[in-house]
Parts: structure tokens; sequence; C-alpha cells
């Protein structure tokens, strides 16, 4: 844990936070603080700046802070992203957090599995803490947008083309013919495909709606590692 990521409702007053749980836990036996120390601090969706000890026990934990800085900055890109497996998107939503980006669309193509969809992990409240978990290695206090596409048709015919407007459409698929593109300065709209990766039909589709074709090599990553690297590429 980077930072200390707080919540409006940890906060009884304006400047002090009252913390108990993971995060307690994560500052007494990870960080080994004491009273009067200070930690790096953040409010989701506002600024960072610092946080003192007041007080600490192993039920709970008083801080009063003082939050005066912005959090990086968002990268302008959207990821259209085939819902993976359960235990993969746990990984992937808190790299997507860290990474900074924007947009993350959670839709479906046809090596998707049914199951997938029902999966506790996808309760909002699941998805929620993964992304605090990214923000907080980051330090970040910006969670990104979460959008879920269980269609995929109606997704890529009635809502894609405003989703993607003024930007760079780009999908990863192995046997592009071009090569990812590297730095972009400008926003991108980028769709990873499953394990296996998009099927001819959902690229002919993505294509028809303007995404370029492009991949990475001839090696074949995971959809986790993808991520990764993909947005390392574009933007770094």
């Amino acid at each position: 844990m980077n930072l200390l990521l707080l919540s409006p409702e940890d906060c009884p007053e304006p400047g002090l936070a009252r913390l108990t749980g993971r995060r307690l836990k994560h500052v007494t036996e990870v960080h080994r603080s004491a009273v009067g120390e200070t930690l790096r601090t953040g409010l989701v969706g506002g600024l960072t700046g610092e946080g003192e000890i007041l007080s600490l026990s192993r039920e709970e934990m008083l801080l009063r802070f003082v939050l005066d800085t912005p959090p990086p900055p968002k990268l302008p890109l959207t990821v259209l992203l085939s819902l993976p497996r359960p235990k993969m998107l746990k990984r992937i939503l808190q790299t997507v957090a860290t990474m900074g980006v924007q947009r993350l669309v959670l839709m479906n193509s046809y090596r998707v599995e049914k199951s997938f969809w029902d999966s506790p992990w996808m309760e909002a409240a699941a998805i929620r803490e993964q992304l605090l978990l990214g923000l907080e290695q980051a330090r970040d206090t910006v969670l990104p947008d979460i959008v879920l596409e269980p269609l995929f048709k109606p997704f890529m015919e009635d809502r894609l083309p405003a989703l993607c407007r003024n930007t760079r459409c780009i999908v990863a698929h192995p046997g592009a013919a071009e090569v990812c593109p590297v730095a972009l300065n400008q926003a991108v709209t980028l769709a990873i495909g499953p394990e296996g990766g998009f099927i001819p039909y959902e690229v002919d589709k993505l294509v028809a709606a303007g995404f370029e074709p492009v991949h990475l090599g001839p090696r074949i990553l995971r959809v986790e590692t993808a991520v990764t690297v993909l947005t390392a590429r574009l933007f770094v």
C-alpha cells in the first residue's frame, strides 16, 4: 500500500479519519507505523497529501490529514476487454487502476464462458475492491469508469460508435499485418480479446467500426500480460 486511501464514510468530520479492517492491519503489520508518524493519504475521487496518526490500537486508527496534491492524470485510454476468467479479472482490475486507464469496458465475445458473468467477482463491491487496491499501488485516487456489456452485437452496433468517437481505435489480434504503435499522443480505444483471441466475425465487426488490427510479435501472451504490455507500449 503506497497510499492510504480514504472514503467519505471513513471521515466523521473534515480532516479526520477513523479506520479499521484491512487498511488498519496493513498500517500496523506491514508499515509498522506508530502514533505521531505520517502516511501518504488520499481521498477517493479527490486529492492526496499526508495523514498523521493520532491514536492506534488493534481495533482502530485515528488519523488527521491534510490533502493538497492532485492525483496523477489518467491515460486517455478506453480498454474494451472480453470478460476474462474471474481469477484473471481480479489481477486485471488492479492493473488497469494502477496504470491509469480511464475506462474499462468488460464485454462479451464468443469465447467468453457464460458462467463468467455470474461470478461473485462481477459484483460492484468486488470490482471496486480490486480497483482500490490498484489505486493504492499507484498513489492515485480516481477510479476508472467500469462498463459492462454482456451482449456483443448490440454493443458493437448501438453503443460502440459513440464510445470510440474522436479516438484512435486499435484491436490487438495475433496475425495482424501491422505492429502495435508506440508512445501515442492521442486518445485511444483498445480492444483486447479473450484467451484464444477474437473469432474472425468479431474482428470483422471491429474493423467495420474503424478499428486497426495490430500485433505484438510472434509470441502469444496471456490476456493479463497483454493488457499491461499494450498499455505501456501505447503511452509510455
